[in-house]
């Protein structure tokens, strides 16, 4: 046989041997206008400036038959309900992607732009404020369908390997003190300093994606600082691709709820953060990795979390009460009272578990997930080939573990003021939350360690 030949049947060879096809799509999402910036409540002013861009990013991957998953990533504080379930429904309509196959991640970047429906009784806004928030919201939502078209429309031969690393700049914030807990630094408590690397490489393994997380908030930037970038997760998908020049770097915001960049309350810092973490996902990716095959599989579930009773009282007698946001509150309460709405008692609560062969398994939880899930999830199902996202297709609330919500502090109570629900769960939300876990990674054929093959 030819030599020319020989080339040419082993390329092809290389091609069909592929379990995968995958395609990348990316779109900037900075806002245009100054535009109040989410995650603190102390701030009275819009945006000033851009410290770097904003990306909503893509990763579209096909199995042998054609079985297809979205995984979304955002440089936003959170993508609530109302903008998680249009997009999902245009993009089942528009390209054939179940409810089952998409996973919409923020990165909870607290120098991010208002986001409508997420943490909007923070503020106080002017029309012209409230306006700039709802286009912006429009062409948010136009942007997460296009930028799962472009994906789609790249999908090429994949081959998909997994690995992880490992950082150390999150520690646990729930601090305790003679008067409860308070957001600090606590040394002692759980962090998990797991940062999963997926590797996507064409057939020839030219690189082409990297999906990676961590489970730490967004906060090396505080609230004194007005210019938009996406804190130390932006600048380190930044740094992966700089130094893989052509490759799509995607961040996934893990269960880092209680978790925050230490030290921080600087730019410097940000950069540090971000550099010390794309540092080592480019390591990982120098590394033999562990290739994923195999047929890709969704599940997609919804199940109420109750909260701890309220009355009408009680929010009649915080209407005077000298902390703006809890008076704000108590306002949007009694407007829901008088809705008789349905979120007075419960919430739709929104579990995921996307799974590829028996290699890899993605689980994505919404809301901010306290660190405690990602770990039971690890304890039960196995550290080996997991990856625990927080911040997933709906960010309503903080979502603590009956650890957190017996201790009390900000994660447990306090947080429920800036996003209007009506205050703490009740005791049962972690085993209603795992109890979906467990039956949507039953249905992706997922079992406890214990439990029989």
């Amino acid at each position: 046989m030819p030599v020319r030949s020989s080339i040419f049947l082993l390329a092809a060879l290389s091609l069909s041997a592929s379990d995968y096809k995958a395609g990348v799509g990316r779109i900037i999402i900075t806002p245009e206008k100054p535009i109040y910036l989410s995650g603190y409540g102390d701030r009275n002013h819009p945006s000033e400036g851009v410290i770097h861009d904003l990306w909503a990013k893509a990763l579209a991957i096909e199995d042998r038959k054609g079985a297809r998953v979205v995984i979304v990533s955002t440089d936003l504080i959170g993508l609530p309900r109302g903008i998680a379930d249009v997009v999902a429904a245009r993009v089942q309509k528009d390209y054939g992607i179940e409810r089952a196959h998409l996973v919409l991640n923020s990165a909870h970047t607290h120098t991010g732009p208002l986001v409508r429906g997420n943490l909007e009784m923070m503020f106080e806004l002017s029309p012209e404020d409230s306006q700039i928030v709802s286009d912006y919201a429009a062409s948010l939502t136009d942007n997460l369908v296009a930028v799962v078209g472009v994906a789609l429309k790249d999908l090429a031969p994949a081959d998909l390997s997994f690995g992880n690393g490992r950082a150390t700049f999150a520690i646990n914030r729930r601090q305790s003190t003679p008067n409860g807990v308070k957001i600090g630094e606590n040394p002692q408590g759980p962090t998990d300093p797991d940062v999963p690397v997926l590797k996507v490489t064409a057939p020839d393994g030219k690189l082409r994606a990297v999906l990676f997380g961590y489970a730490c908030h967004n906060t090396t930037l505080t609230g004194q600082f007005y210019k938009i970038s996406g804190d130390y997760a932006g600048f380190a998908q930044i740094a992966v691709e700089k130094a893989n020049p052509g490759v799509t770097a995607m961040f996934l915001m893990l269960c880092g709820a209680d978790q925050n960049p230490h030290p921080r309350s600087a730019l410097e810092l940000a950069e540090q953060h971000g550099g010390a973490l794309g540092a080592e996902v480019n390591r990982v990716l120098g590394e033999k990795l562990q290739p994923v095959h195999g047929p890709v599989r969704g599940a997609f579930q919804i199940v109420q979390l109750g909260f701890a009773p309220q009355s009408r009282e009680t929010f009649e007698a915080r209407l005077n009460d000298s902390n703006v946001h809890r008076a704000r509150h108590a306002k949007a309460m009694l407007r829901l009272y008088d809705q008789r709405s349905p979120v007075l008692s419960h919430y739709p609560y929104p579990v995921q578990a996307i799974r590829f062969g028996k290699d890899l398994t993605l689980v994505a939880l919404g809301g901010e997930v306290v660190v405690d899930y990602d770990l039971r999830i690890k304890r039960e199902f196995g550290d080996k080939g997991i990856i625990v996202a927080g911040y997933s297709n709906d960010v309503m609330s903080y979502i603590p573990s009956l650890r957190v919500l017996n201790e009390g502090g900000y994660e447990a109570d306090q947080s429920m003021i800036y996003y209007g629900l009506p205050g703490p769960y009740d005791e049962h939300v972690e085993e209603h939350v795992m109890t979906t876990v467990d039956q949507v990674m039953k249905r992706v054929g997922r079992r406890t360690k214990g439990a029989l093959k």
